[in-house]
């Protein structure tokens, strides 16, 4: 491959979030492509807040995969994710893939900064995933205490695993042109409620385990008391609010569309899980 005309073997991809729960394993997926990986994060000098880290990272790269802290519909990822996007046409960067949020308004603007970049881009836009209840703030509700204490509701959500993200992203940069320009909505293949999802861990583990709803300001206040900044518990409360309304309670089939293959179950996702002891207390 010549630099910059996108994804094949051989090139290098820099891999925003490399240790998160996408990153991670977009960055193994791509390895296994036969793709060179450059993690991109703070512990290797890379600062989504600060420019002067971005060319070090970007410079010489054919691709990049773009997931935004602490959410892609965060009041500043808009202005962040078009400035670096820019920065990386630049630099010669033109294959951009963004991780965004099915079903989520707030995450549009920064789709809408990365198509007016002047990228060759594609944006990933992933249900609730499955991982969240293995990694992160919500899976030490569940070790700790034995219940999930969530702002969902009844809603049913198409759990999607993020290694068939990691999958995705990974197609769409080397098959070359065919999903430039394009939007791919990934989730799992059936609808849980956060409930039903609990009760499967539940079953596989053999723990008394239990969810609980609670109203997003309810929950709101638990974050401000676990030391969140009011703007953040401010932004999260209202997109809880929003996005968990049902709107999402519908599969997409991105993940066959892309890949030829129906997306990982829920019920898969516990039990290749369940045996590194991730649910013990």
């Amino acid at each position: 491959m010549t630099q910059n005309t996108g994804g094949t073997q051989g090139s290098t991809v820099v891999v925003t979030g490399a240790s998160g729960r996408t990153g991670s394993r977009v960055a193994g997926a791509a390895r296994a492509a036969g793709l060179t990986v450059r993690a991109a994060s703070r512990a290797r000098g890379f600062d989504w807040h600060d420019r002067s880290t971005w060319e070090q990272v970007l410079g010489g790269a054919d691709a990049a995969y773009l997931v935004y802290p602490s959410d892609v519909g965060a009041p500043d990822a808009a202005e962040t994710v078009g400035r670096l996007a820019r920065e990386a046409v630049g630099l010669g960067v033109r294959r951009l893939v963004l991780l965004s949020a099915r079903g989520e308004q707030q995450a549009r603007p920064t789709e809408e900064a990365l198509r007016a970049s002047g990228a060759d881009w594609t944006v990933v836009r992933a249900a609730w995933f499955a991982q969240n209840f293995s990694e992160g703030p919500l899976v030490a509700e569940l070790r700790e205490y034995g219940e999930l204490v969530f702002p969902a509701g009844a809603v049913r959500e198409p759990f999607v695993d993020a290694r068939d993200i990691a999958d995705v992203v990974v197609a769409t940069l080397t098959e070359g042109e065919r999903y430039v320009g394009q939007v791919v909505e990934v989730s799992g293949p059936r609808l849980l409620t956060f409930g039903e999802a609990v009760a499967e861990i539940a079953a596989v583990t053999g723990r008394q385990l239990s969810y609980r709803a609670a109203p997003a300001r309810e929950y709101g206040e638990r974050l401000a008391g676990f030391g969140v900044p009011p703007e953040e518990v401010d932004f999260l409360v209202g997109l809880f609010e929003s996005l968990l309304d049902g709107r999402n309670a519908h599969l997409s089939d991105g993940v066959r569309q892309v890949l030829g293959r129906k997306p990982r179950d829920f019920a898969d996702f516990v039990r290749e899980t369940a045996p590194a002891g991730t649910w013990k207390p």
